[in-house]
Parts: C-alpha cells; sequence; structure tokens
C-alpha cells in the first residue's frame, strides 16, 4: 500500500514539473506571437507570466525591453535590459539597445565600453556597431592641441 502511495505521488509530481514547463514555453510563444502583430499589452501579459513561470528567461525580458522601446518608456526598457544582461551577458542585441540608450543620454563612455563588450560577443548584428562607432566619433568632441 505505501508503495503505491509513493509511486502516485512520484507520477503526479513528475507530471506536475513538466506542466510547468511546457505551460513557460507555450507563454513565451504566445507572447512571440502578439509582439509580432504588434498586441503589445497582450504581448508585455505573456512575457510577464513566462517570467514568474521562470525567473531567468532572458528572452522575456529583451522583449519587454523592446515594447517599451516602442512604447518610449526609457526607464522600464533600461531595466529590462539590465535584466536580460544579468542572465544572459552576452547578448548581443541586448547591448546593442543599452548602446542606443547610451548614445541617447550622451554617455559615450559607457557607449564605448559596451561597444568593447560587444565586438567580443557579436554574432549577426556586427555591423551595427561600426554604424554607431562611426556617429559616435562624429559626435564626440575632439581634443584640440593648440
Amino acid at each position: 500500500m505505501a508503495e503505491k502511495v509513493k509511486f502516485t505521488i512520484f507520477f503526479y509530481f513528475i507530471i506536475n514539473i513538466f506542466n510547468i514547463s511546457v505551460a513557460n514555453e507555450n507563454f513565451f510563444k504566445k507572447g512571440l506571437e502578439f509582439y509580432k502583430n504588434k498586441k503589445y499589452d497582450d504581448a508585455r501579459f505573456m512575457f510577464e507570466k513566462s517570467i514568474v513561470f521562470n525567473p531567468k528567461d532572458s528572452n522575456s525580458y529583451l522583449h519587454l525591453a523592446k515594447i517599451y522601446n516602442i512604447e518610449e518608456d526609457q526607464k522600464k526598457e533600461e531595466k529590462n535590459l539590465m535584466t536580460t544582461l544579468l542572465i544572459e551577458p552576452d547578448n548581443e542585441e541586448a547591448i546593442l539597445m543599452s548602446m542606443k540608450i547610451a548614445i541617447k543620454k550622451s554617455n559615450y563612455s559607457e557607449v564605448k565600453e559596451l561597444s568593447d563588450t560587444f565586438t567580443k560577443v557579436c554574432k549577426k548584428l556586427c555591423k551595427e556597431n561600426e554604424g554607431i562607432l562611426e556617429s559616435l566619433s562624429n559626435i564626440e568632441p575632439k581634443n584640440n592641441d593648440s
């Protein structure tokens, strides 16, 4: 009898773990669908649900940052980008977005620091960094030795 109870509890436990992981994946996929269809409120809700089930889901934080970028809420965008980079320090898209924010803030030293990190990790978006550095060199004040 005790063996049946142990087996039942174990089986129940395994099924629940599987359901939780599947639910988390479904929330992210659903959020991505909403995001692609420009239904940002619904997408935000799904990404936040995904984070509840998996607080280390860097993709959900990244997509929340993208939504806040569209909504022009820079404070929340930065917060989600920082979280993305804490979880996944080599996320090139998050680094790139952070560089663009630093340029808006005229924080050139931060842009250069992020650019150095970006060049080490870039795989897909490498050309974007070149454009940012070029625009930075046009903006940054020159030292004149007169």
